[in-house]
């Protein structure tokens, strides 16, 4: 493997003024020596990555850092700035930045070394003596080991991390961690015997803590906070084991250490994994840069609440990511977070269960929708029933959407006690025709429910059944009864006005009724004010011979309602950078959706980003159905997207109608998330991959 860092690779005079333009200095070099194939696609990453969680650090260290498929080998690149650089650090600016960019395969080895350098940036002696050299080729050698920066730190190398770090662990006892001194008066590991030879009884040994450590990239954060968290057990004199959870996999601590455990710290920005075995100990749960900035303060918490007797139950403490993160967060950035807990869930269920769709009509024909269960029909050799089962299966999975979306809201909230309630307020919401607000709504109550019963103090001898039968039992009876008595009713009116009131401008200007229902079909993707608008226009056409109004509206509500997914899957198609990778990969199965009138394909980017999404979305809805009304299209069929396009009337004009709008909606999303704002709390996941220039913040799925 060529060196990672070399003194191409140094910057010691960077004059960057902001980290979006240190990224990219340092990313030039990286695409100067063929390590990156894309430099904007990087620093999109980059930018993604940053604004999940800033990466500026206590001591003066920026470390932007990501997985990117445009990364052809792992490489470092290190700048030093002498007036700083703003990278979100509560003391100040960095003027020491490292950007790390990892492949998105990189293989355990790789990610291993990278962890490495990691914990040296937690040692004094190194980032001092990065400081005070004065050579790009004796930077690059001290990173990766080849120099050390004082007698007693010789393990520095990058290239060849410690034996605990490569498991993912790292343990008292070990090799010393890269960069780190040994104590020789450090206090022994659980279970060892005390200092000086003393036995380690009950009443002489040192207080126990294990912890996990964990960030979304699992790169840089989850071995810094390892790192910091063991050196103030150190110097407190406290037994640590921590199992570090990151990209290169993990160790499963023993399970005689947890047991031994006098109390627990998760310091992490994903879930932890297997984390009932930690259940029933006196727990801290922060965010992974708490454990690096505020170790001490966390051992002293821990050890704190052991003394109070206060300790866990089952899965009653939520993750950080599973709640929105630290307490400092503001509210927006935890709505985000729990929204998009729902819909990570939720997309694969779009995509298959529409893809199918999809293919029934493909395959069946327009009326497949109607077509008999293939339970009792199927003819094997018959093309209708392939394209009836497809479509029934289809239909099955997106029966799902809802209820998977609530669910998973809730479980982002409060963990699994959530799922329960959170799934039962998402199918009520199914059944009373809620659609997608329903399930937000569904599933934010359902969280807060469970949230709300876990605050009650609870015995001692009925804590075992808190999470199996007393909380889903409670919450499930109170989302039911809120969804059904509560939220249904003027869900149900509010339909009922709207139905009615469409109905009472059947005769008034067509432009304007077409844009009104355009508007309507886009509000909502597929909720109560889109089933509204359906329902009215296949109402029309319900009968034996619909009249020529009924089929232009049908026309209009169908053209309107492919617009959101094309536009979107066009919007990542042109405008990529502005866009996560998943959200890529959802474009791409949004190209069918769309064409097959599922407009439910473009609620993972609505959800991520309403206010962009949403209004670009209505707006081009409009401009289709006041253009399909205009062109006097008309359509038989209630459903089936360009594959009934032999039953609409001037079927090319209404292929105009829908090409106007998707473009109108294209340009304005494109638009709107080049002119984002930089507030933390306000920019969306899909902003944060807008080019590099830009502020963004982060979901979708994953990061470190």
């Amino acid at each position: 493997m060529s060196e990672m860092i070399t003194a191409d690779l140094v910057d010691l005079d960077l004059s960057a003024q902001t980290k979006e333009a240190a990224a990219r200095a340092l990313a030039e070099r990286m695409v100067a020596k063929g390590r990156v194939t894309d430099l904007d696609g990087f620093l999109a990453d980059v930018a993604a990555r940053e604004a999940q969680m800033p990466t500026g650090l206590d001591g003066g260290i920026g470390i932007p850092h990501c997985r990117s498929e445009h990364v052809t080998e792992p490489t470092l690149a290190f700048g030093r700035s002498a007036a700083g650089i703003d990278f979100g650090a509560p003391d100040g600016p960095a003027d020491l930045i490292f950007l790390i960019a990892a492949p998105a395969g990189a293989d355990d080895a790789h990610l291993t070394i990278l962890s490495s350098l990691a914990r040296q940036l937690m040692n004094a002696e190194f980032t001092s003596a990065l400081r005070a050299v004065d050579d790009a080729a004796a930077a690059a050698a001290l990173i990766r080991g080849d120099e050390t920066p004082a007698a007693g730190t010789s393990e520095n190398s990058v290239a060849e991390p410690n034996a605990a770090a490569s498991a993912g662990t790292a343990t008292e006892g070990t090799a010393p961690v890269p960069g780190a001194t040994v104590d020789d008066g450090s206090a022994p590991a659980p279970g060892a015997a005390g200092t000086d030879g003393a036995p380690s009884d009950s009443d002489a040994r040192p207080f126990r803590v294990v912890a996990v450590t964990s960030c979304p990239t699992g790169i840089a954060h989850t071995y810094m906070a390892a790192e910091s968290l063991e050196s103030a057990g150190r110097e407190a004199g406290i037994d640590i084991v921590v199992e570090t959870q990151g990209s290169a996999g993990f160790t499963r601590l023993d399970p005689a250490v947890i047991a031994a455990a006098d109390g627990v710290i998760f310091a992490h920005d994903v879930p932890v994994r297997d984390k009932d075995r930690f259940a029933g100990k006196p727990t801290v749960d922060v965010g992974v840069k708490a454990g690096i900035n505020r170790a001490a303060a966390l051992l002293t918490e821990v050890r704190g609440k052991a003394e109070r007797g206060e300790v866990t139950s089952g899965s009653a403490a939520a993750t950080p990511v599973e709640r929105g993160g630290e307490s400092g967060e503001g509210y927006g950035t935890k709505l985000r977070k729990w929204l998009m807990s729902g819909v990570s869930y939720m997309v694969p269920f779009v995509a298959a269960g529409g893809l199918l769709i999809a293919l029934g009509f493909a395959i069946g024909g327009w009326a497949v929708n109607k077509a008999p269960s293939v339970m009792d029909h199927f003819v094997w050799t018959q093309t209708d029933s392939w394209g009836a089962l497809l479509f029934q299966i289809g239909g099955v999975a997106f029966n799902f959407l809802v209820p998977v979306l609530a669910g998973y809201i809730a479980y982002g909230m409060a963990d699994r006690p959530g799922l329960v309630p959170g799934f039962v307020g998402g199918a009520i919401a199914l059944n009373i025709n809620a659609g997608f607000l329903g399930g937000l709504a569904a599933g934010l109550i359902a969280g807060g429910v469970v949230i709300g019963i876990q605050k009650v103090k609870i015995p001692a001898a009925l804590r075992g059944v808190m999470p199996v039968v007393v909380i889903p039992l409670i919450s499930a009876a109170i989302v039911g009864f809120l969804m059904f008595v509560v939220i249904g009713k003027p869900i149900a009116s509010a339909q009922k006005g709207m139905t009615d009131w469409l109905n009472g401008l059947t005769g008034t200007n067509a432009v304007l009724l077409g844009s009104l229902l355009g508007l309507m079909m886009c509000f909502d993707l597929g909720g109560p004010v889109n089933k509204v608008a359906y329902t009215f226009a296949t109402a029309g056409i319900a009968v034996a011979s619909p009249s020529d109004s009924a089929m232009k509206i049908m026309a209009a509500v169908m053209a309107a309602g492919m617009v959101p997914p094309l536009a979107m899957a066009l919007a990542t198609t042109v405008r990529g950078k502005l866009f996560t990778q998943t959200e890529r990969e959802n474009g791409k199965a949004a190209w069918v959706l769309g064409a097959s009138f599922i407009t439910e394909g473009a609620i993972p980017f609505a959800a991520a980003d309403p206010l962009r999404v949403i209004p670009s979305a209505m707006v081009g809805g409009a401009v289709t159905g006041a253009l399909s009304m205009t062109f006097g299209a008309t359509l038989r069929a209630p459903h089936g997207g360009i594959f009934v396009v032999p039953l609409i009337g001037n079927p090319l004009l209404y292929l105009v109608a829908i090409a106007a709008g998707v473009c109108v909606s294209t340009a304005l999303v494109v638009a709107l998330k080049g002119m984002r704002k930089q507030s933390p709390d306000d920019v969306t996941k899909e902003a944060a991959q807008a080019p590099i220039s830009a502020k963004t913040d982060s979901k979708q799925p994953v990061a470190a």
